[in-house]
């Protein structure tokens, strides 16, 4: 890929073996070194540099505590789970304004710590018999005193793709996108289908076009909430469109030279390209590179 992708390269160690060592774990909250990534609900609040920001372990904070990592000096970071009824906006438009904030390897830190502290946040009850669960292996999963069931967090397959025809790909737009936004595709994966399947599917559903030839560029964490994105290049068959607008408002079909000039926020571009945090946007470069 041309560049680094987004929410990738945390530069902690995520320490499992201190996962399920009790005695461990309790040393390294006993850490005076130790360190809690502040949080305002699951957003980020900036530090003086911008960056991310981090305090020390307050006792008096009896909110359970989940492990991030250990640094490369034996400090182990820490994040705590949300505060009981903390509004929490799994998409929120002020954090989307404050990432470009972060350096590349505090993007994707913050990102595993906010997707795990909102997975929390709503999964507080027991899937199996409804009791209160309770947190287990340094935060990274929850368990039932009552049906002994254990939990785990949840990160779901969504393929990302850009369909080719004939030296263009086609770029579509959601209603919600701000005015001249346009993107690659996307879906969920759905159970009982493989990648190559789903990329079919969707494509074939959201723009009415057979392809083929799905091959694997890349994948992303996306922490809104807790995605996987998988990037994935495939081939049509025909370049006609039958659109379900009730998914995409508008799509067309885009050549090098009119990706090459969105991605490069030319003014006369057809269309405004993804933002540098996006896979989407990897996957356009990656192409316009040829």
């Amino acid at each position: 890929m041309p560049l680094p992708l987004g929410f990738t390269g945390a530069w902690l160690d995520r320490a499992d073996q201190l996962r399920t060592d009790a005695a461990r774990f309790a040393e390294a909250v006993a850490d005076p070194r130790a360190r809690c990534l502040l949080l305002d609900g699951i957003d980020f609040v900036p530090g003086e540099g911008g960056g991310l920001r981090w305090e020390s372990l307050d006792p008096a904070d009896d909110r359970a505590l989940m492990l991030l990592g250990i640094d490369d000096a034996g400090i182990p970071h820490f994040v705590r789970e949300a505060p009981a009824g903390a509004r929490i906006d799994a998409r929120s438009r002020t954090v989307m304004r404050l990432l470009p904030l972060l350096s590349a390897a505090e993007a994707a830190l913050y990102g595993g710590a906010r997707s795990l502290v909102d997975w929390h946040a709503r999964h507080r009850f027991c899937a199996v018999c409804g009791a209160p669960t309770g947190l287990f292996r340094g935060g990274w999963g929850r368990r039932c005193d009552s049906c002994n069931a254990e939990h785990f967090p949840r990160v779901d397959p969504v393929v990302i793709m850009l369909a080719e025809y004939e030296g263009r790909v086609l770029v579509g737009r959601q209603p919600g996108f701000p005015p001249g936004f346009f993107s690659a595709l996307a879906g969920f994966v759905e159970p009982g289908e493989s990648l190559e399947e789903a990329v079919a599917r969707e494509l074939w559903e959201e723009a009415g076009i057979r392809v083929s030839g799905v091959s694997y560029v890349a994948s992303q964490p996306w922490p809104f909430p807790s995605s996987l994105m998988i990037g994935c290049r495939a081939v049509a068959h025909d370049p006609a469109l039958t659109l379900d607008t009730t998914e995409i408002e508008a799509a067309m079909w885009v050549d090098r030279a009119e990706v090459r000039a969105a991605l490069a926020g030319d003014m006369g571009a057809p269309f405004m390209a993804p933002p540098p945090l996006a896979i989407a946007r990897h996957l356009l470069e990656e192409w316009a590179a040829g």
